[in-house]
């Protein structure tokens, strides 16, 4: 896990002075999808938001830097996106469940029952060739959380993915909206955080507490 350091050094830096992180915060954690959101908190006002987020993470790398990034925050709930860079390493659905049993566990060990919201995976131009296994992935993240909820821990998986799809497409399904994409084809746009937050506000409850 050598090559993270850098970056989880870089946010441990930030998160560690008097007054950077909020009570009851709710934690945004997981790879650059979630690092590069600038807007993070002006897209959300009222909300204590904390940005978590390292480049280029994994779910094995979320569960890993879990007690140095996340812990310390004493977060009240936790949003979390990682999974693609699992997927675009060549990760099969099965070593992709394990992995991401392995985090979730992580995550009730250090603060059981606190409440989650899982980001759907989302489709992009420079990963149009892992589409079929991003939509499997998905359809396992979504019957994951939904026993984790059942279980008696508040979980909700959010659909961060249908908003980047371009509806004009023929079959909407496989084609990303470039417009929700910056130039490398995987990275959002500001067109693709507004997208996301619209997605999150829709889910407040589920994403920030009643």
């Amino acid at each position: 896990m050598h090559w993270y350091e850098a970056d989880v050094m870089t946010v441990e830096r930030r998160l560690s002075g008097d007054g950077a992180v909020p009570e009851q915060a709710v934690v945004f954690y997981g790879s650059s999808s979630i690092r590069l959101w600038q807007s993070l908190a002006t897209d959300f006002p009222g909300h204590p938001v904390v940005n978590a987020g390292f480049g280029g993470s994994t779910l094995v790398a979320c569960a890993w830097f879990y007690e140095r990034l996340v812990l310390p925050l004493e977060p009240a709930r936790l949003v979390l996106y990682a999974g693609d860079n699992d997927l675009g390493d060549g990760c099969d659905l099965d070593s992709f469940a394990k992995r991401l049993n392995d985090l979730l566990d992580t995550i009730d060990h250090f603060h059981p029952g606190m409440p989650l919201a899982l980001l759907a995976m989302k489709s992009s131009p420079a990963r149009a060739h892992l589409e079929t296994r991003i939509t499997a992935a998905n359809d396992l993240c979504c019957g994951r959380l939904l026993r984790r909820h059942k279980s008696g821990a508040p979980s909700a998986f959010i659909d961060t993915r249908t908003p980047l799809l371009d509806a004009g497409a023929p079959d909407a399904a496989c084609f990303a909206d470039a417009t929700c994409f910056a130039d490398d084809g995987l990275h959002l746009s500001p067109e693709g955080y507004r997208r996301w937050a619209a997605a999150l506000t829709a889910a407040s409850a589920e994403v920030f507490g009643p």
